[in-house]
């Protein structure tokens, strides 16, 4: 059982507009939402199929409804706006939201044809994590009708992981609902945002608006390097992840006479910002592989294998899972860099197929850059 010694119950949410780049969330007001959103949404009743309201037929009954959103106790009811055109496209809660427990969870989502499958959508889900994680909460749920599985794969397409059945949860216009229960945890958030944010980014998408790579690509949480499984690092493994970089790096400074830039590092920072894979193994970490990947460059930012863990070729192993990764996200070269010193580790750089590019002085060490030319997959 782990101990919360620091933590504090975050403040319920305060009903504001949460803004981003194509989208904005706005607290429901009938007077300023009804027209827009019955344009788009009437004629539409599929969309309601697994929502727990029938799907008003009057625009004075979607009045209605929006008005019970708007005086409920207990949520933060939205309206998605499209900022293309400015124009509500559809609505959605924060709901059984409990600060006590840090809990929340995004729901009611009622989304129009049009605002279906587009970067607005998803940007939405994206800023409920956002504004819950930021007051303290602890966890973001998402919950759905089994049988609804347009809404499981969209919430692993976002990250979420599955929990498991709640069975007979709850009776919905007069049917049984079994729930399937999802969820992301805080320690877990700052690789999704990442996600979040890779995917959203405007070089993600083609001149017609269609995506390169897919959300569920940048969200990939496991993965192999040949036969050793790989997972994604979660802010929980940053004391572990120290430990290993201090015993896989520490014995290189008595070469290059300085602290080592990957033992050094703010690894919050790291995780949140770069992809970090690691092994695990019966005693702990083994291994991990931390890549940078921005400004159109793939980079091996550093590797560090446990030194009760060498001669089993893990290391081979995370350089050839480095390729396959830069390779999937669609990048012709790897790149990275070292201490000049470290004569050794630039031999074995080139024996992979490494060549120097250039070498960079600093004003406590030289790098020697590298770089890799990948064959185009297929």
């Amino acid at each position: 059982m782990t101990a919360l010694l620091n933590w504090k119950a975050p403040p319920f949410p305060p009903a504001k507009v949460l803004e981003g780049q194509y989208c904005r969330l706005e607290p429901i007001d009938p007077a300023r939402h009804l027209d827009e959103i019955w344009a788009v949404n009437q004629g539409h009743d599929h969309i309601w199929d697994w929502m727990p309201a029938h799907p008003p037929q009057s625009r004075e009954s979607y009045r209605e409804l929006l008005g019970m959103m708007a005086s409920k106790a207990g949520i933060v009811p939205f309206a998605v706006i499209d900022k293309a055109d400015g124009k509500a496209k559809g609505h959605l809660w924060l709901m059984e939201i409990r600060p006590e427990q840090g809990v929340f969870e995004v729901g009611y989502i009622t989304y129009s044809p049009v605002l279906q499958k587009t970067r607005v959508a998803t940007e939405a889900i994206y800023l409920c994590g956002e504004y819950g994680f930021s007051l303290g909460y602890r966890r973001f749920e998402w919950k759905c009708n089994n049988l609804n599985e347009p809404s499981k794969r969209a919430a692993l397409r976002f990250g979420f992981q599955y929990e498991g059945l709640f069975r007979q949860h709850m009776v919905v216009k007069d049917k049984n609902r079994d729930t399937a229960w999802f969820s992301i945890l805080d320690s877990e958030w700052p690789v999704r945002a990442q996600g979040f944010r890779r995917w959203l980014a405007p070089e993600n998408f083609d001149a017609d608006g269609a995506q390169k790579l897919s959300l569920a690509a940048f969200n990939q949480p496991m993965a192999h390097a040949g036969t050793v499984p790989l997972r994604r690092a979660t802010t929980n493994d940053i004391p572990a992840i120290l430990a290993l970089k201090n015993a896989a790096y520490t014995p290189n400074e008595s070469i290059i006479g300085v602290p080592s830039l990957p033992r050094i590092a703010d690894y919050a920072q790291v995780v949140a910002e770069h992809e970090v894979w690691l092994t695990d193994g019966a005693s702990g970490l083994e291994a991990a592989l931390v890549l940078e990947i921005e400004d159109g460059k793939f980079t091996l930012w550093s590797i560090a294998v446990a030194p009760e863990a060498a001669g089993r070729k893990l290391g081979r192993a995370l350089m050839d899972f480095a390729d396959e990764r830069a390779q999937a996200l669609q990048f012709d070269a790897v790149h990275l860099y070292t201490h000049a010193k470290l004569t050794q580790r630039i031999g074995w750089y080139e024996r992979l197929g490494y060549t120097i590019t250039h070498h960079q002085e600093l004003a406590d060490r030289r790098l020697t850059h590298m770089r890799k030319q990948l064959q185009k997959a297929g």
